[in-house]
């Protein structure tokens, strides 16, 4: 709109402007932002059209903050990537973080053990040691007795859980060894978490007995971890008696395993300052049979009613040392233990620990997870008998605590052991647990 004399009478057509004119009446218009394509040749270009998908103007630009919000956009999912390319894997993350702490001092684990032996092919039973085809160890792991309600159907859906930081101060209130008493063994559930572990001697390492050649180094066996599972029909059907075809001998048949000894056990890491002093301490105190009741069976098969050991895992990495590794499958551990226990490298990394890539060829039961894997490798080394040795290698009053509880669990029938684990009593030969071959 005109706004003096001057421009009214340029709008009249009755003065020419000149460039003064056009100057000032630039300034004086209010800017606006145009589009390329007006400025194309589209001046009229309408609502209707953007609407429909017309490309807008490409010098129309956004506000600036949201050409910053892009930038910094950008900047956050390329961190994003770096971060997740740097980040290792929940579990590798678990061990990093708990490379001193993944050893805890203190029960890792308790339970209840159950010792089983098999007589030879074509043997009915057996009379003696030399009568035995396999020896096995039964772990179930049970919650501590004092974590477990009274209700049935809590007691059947907790899992093992070990105290964690947050008890310790619970723990103060507690008698002394709690932590290591196992809640009493359910009978009628059909589903639980077990290991089946085979000693390679066919008995227990002996705590009194010299190691090889007469060393003063102790007793120490191999042994595997054969099976692992839940469901004790499957362990029912692989304890028992079997029978199988051969070209050379035709039928064969495998009588069942015989139930030698049942107990509860705990599994103890040693307080300790550097790392090479780590040892993980397996005990085991007997419900059945009674100390009275034991014989033959249980003294050929080195079961103490209580004894302990050291227990060691082998790296499946390292190089095999006899024919037995040599041929065996290695057990199929993930990343995070690798790294964190035995302290193999990670691809071009250096290792964490010992002086192979590899790692470690042995190390202690950090986490009872070691034993969760089939063909995991263990070795089991004497250390001491009677309550007084379990109480020395359990530490903190735990194997006086295990001791009364699994005394109180002597009274128990046996019938009743045969039903904590759905065992048919008149399928597995009972005499053994009187002391007595079968």
């Amino acid at each position: 709109m005109p706004t003096t004399r001057r421009q009214t009478a340029i709008a009249e057509g009755k003065i020419v402007p000149d460039e003064h004119d056009e100057h000032q009446e630039h300034h004086e218009k209010k800017p606006r932002r145009h589009s390329t394509a007006a400025h194309k040749g589209h001046p009229h270009k309408t609502k209707a059209e953007h609407e429909n998908g017309h490309p807008m103007d490409e010098d129309v630009k956004p506000p600036d903050v949201k050409a910053e919000d892009h930038v910094a956009g950008d900047k956050r999912e390329h961190t994003k990537e770096e971060n997740k390319q740097e980040e290792p894997p929940a579990k590798v993350q678990k061990v990093e973080v708990g490379a001193e702490g993944i050893y805890k001092p203190g029960t890792i684990e308790r339970g209840h053990i159950y010792f089983f032996y098999r007589p030879r092919v074509e043997h009915e039973e057996a009379q003696s040691i030399e009568d035995v085809q396999h020896f096995h160890m039964l772990l179930i792991p049970r919650p501590p007795d004092f974590l477990v309600s009274d209700s049935p159907v809590e007691t059947s859906e907790k899992k093992e859980d070990d105290v964690k930081a947050e008890d310790a101060e619970n723990m103060k209130v507690l008698a002394p060894g709690a932590d290591a008493v196992p809640a009493p063994e359910p009978t009628k559930f059909k589903k639980k978490f077990y290991r089946l572990i085979t000693v390679g001697k066919k008995r227990l390492p002996d705590p009194d007995s010299p190691g090889t050649g007469g060393s003063k180094r102790k007793e120490m066996f191999w042994a595997t971890v054969t099976a692992v599972g839940d469901d004790l029909s499957q362990l029912a059907e692989g304890l028992g008696e079997k029978t199988y075809e051969t070209k050379t001998r035709g039928t064969r048949h495998i009588a069942p395993s015989r139930l030698a000894a049942r107990g509860g056990y705990a599994l103890v890491n040693g307080k300790t300052r550097t790392r090479s002093d780590r040892e993980t301490h397996f005990g085991y105190h007997v419900s059945h049979p009674k100390p009275e009741d034991m014989g033959d069976v249980q003294e050929e098969l080195g079961i103490y009613p209580a004894s302990s050991f050291v227990l060691q895992v082998r790296n499946p990495l390292a190089p095999p040392q006899g024919p037995i590794q040599l041929h065996s499958t290695p057990a199929d551990y993930p990343e995070w233990i690798m790294r964190g226990v035995f302290g193999a490298s990670d691809g071009g990394e250096k290792h964490a620990k010992g002086r192979e890539d590899f790692g470690l060829r042995f190390a202690s039961c950090e986490t009872p997870e070691l034993l969760n894997y089939k063909n995991a490798q263990i070795l089991l080394i004497a250390a001491r008998e009677g309550e007084e040795g379990l109480e020395k290698s359990l530490g903190e009053g735990r194997g006086v605590a295990l001791s009364e509880v699994e005394q109180k669990e002597g009274h128990e029938s046996i019938r009743q052991v045969f039903e904590e684990l759905k065992l048919d009593i008149s399928k597995f030969p009972a005499e053994p647990l009187e002391g007595s071959w079968a």
